[in-house]
């Protein structure tokens, strides 16, 4: 019987560095080694403008081998016209399968021609804008029975963290179900890291709001909305994805129902974070945009009070500026009485408004 996955180890390894996750051992969970058939992966990545191919043999993990062979996983971040060359000319790609991966609203979904099995999942990546500071992208994974390519058109952390990922772990890739599976199950757990980034941002704007009377720190969480909205129905779209691919290969010896249940638990799990996150962030923005509103009207009322205060000085030298009689023109002080009897008043009505709190 097949065992759970332990999610904890994925999502910890996540954030740790390489060097101290080689020394993890090879853990028992995962499928036995599938000795009939091989995978190699092309990885295929733009370094400094030059193309850079390695063709990886999956056994403990993938090793870089110098050859190609057949039933291999072609991996192509941000294709140029080489790439595109290489796919349509010499593994005979459909043509249309790359036009739809390069629409970046494409939804999750499965198309077929001929013997080609378009799969399109959305993946998260950091975004470069300032305003968003995530959103996700969809990654087509085109197979038939002896080619496995994925195209995405922005460049991941997830996919060569997925690649060191089977190398520290020892995990062996049977099929290109098992790899599709993989990579969403890898999905899921990066949804779950940047969903605790996007915690930390918004205790941060939490901290900037308590004191703050701008409309940008509001606008800041509502740009974390908008990630949320994304990460939502990106995971849902994958879920169902998930349901069609078990349709396609239910009666194939490739679906594994241990690993499709892990997958599934991930991301209802990733799924759930969304909706509390998502949740917390409405409120918190209800009650920060009441907040926002009443500093401004406890400064409003700040500036009333020293309006109020300032004016009374004003009233008394205008009725003493008068040119009428006012009964002290021949005392010796009455210039000072002037100034103390307006410093009087003022102060009293300092007092007064600092005891109602418009101070």
């Amino acid at each position: 019987m097949t065992q759970k996955i332990n999610e904890d180890s994925y999502h910890m390894q996540l954030s740790q560095p390489a060097a101290s996750a080689t020394t993890t051992t090879s853990p028992s969970y995962f499928p036995k080694p599938f000795t009939k058939r091989r995978l190699i992966i092309l990885d295929i990545t733009t370094v400094d403008n030059r193309i850079m191919r390695k063709y990886l043999f999956c056994e403990n993990g993938f090793i870089e081998k110098n050859s190609w062979e057949a039933n291999c996983w072609v991996n192509i971040e941000n294709p140029d016209s080489d790439d595109f060359e290489f796919l349509t000319k010499q593994l005979n790609v459909p043509i249309s399968f790359l036009e739809d991966i390069a629409d970046d609203d494409e939804r999750p979904r499965t198309e077929t021609e001929g013997n080609w099995l378009l799969t399109i999942i959305r993946i998260p990546m950091q975004n470069d804008k300032a305003d968003i500071p995530f959103t996700t992208v969809p990654i087509g994974i085109i197979t038939n029975k002896e080619v496995i390519v994925s195209i995405c058109y922005h460049h991941t952390e997830l996919i060569p963290d997925f690649i060191l990922h089977t190398r520290r772990k020892s995990i062996v890739i049977k099929n290109k179900l098992d790899l599709i599976l993989r990579i969403i199950y890898s999905s899921a757990a990066w949804f779950l890291k940047y969903l605790e980034q996007i915690n930390s941002y918004v205790a941060t704007a939490e901290k900037r709001l308590e004191k703050s009377i701008r409309n940008e720190d509001l606008l800041s969480l509502m740009n974390l909305q908008k990630t949320l909205v994304y990460f939502d129905t990106s995971i849902r779209g994958n879920e169902v994805m998930i349901s069609r691919l078990k349709n396609i290969f239910k009666n194939t010896d490739l679906l594994d129902s241990g690993l499709l249940d892990d997958v599934v638990i991930e991301l209802k799990q990733a799924y759930n974070t969304v909706n509390i996150y998502s949740d917390i962030l409405t409120g918190t923005m209800d009650a920060y945009a009441s907040i926002i509103s009443n500093n401004e009207n406890t400064i409003m009322k700040r500036m009333t009070s020293l309006s109020i205060t300032l004016a009374i000085p004003t009233l008394i030298a205008s009725f003493y500026g008068m040119n009428v009689d006012i009964h002290l023109e021949s005392h010796p002080h009455a210039f000072l009485i002037i100034i103390l009897l307006s410093a009087l008043i003022s102060a009293l009505t300092f007092i007064l408004f600092r005891k109602i709190k418009w101070f």
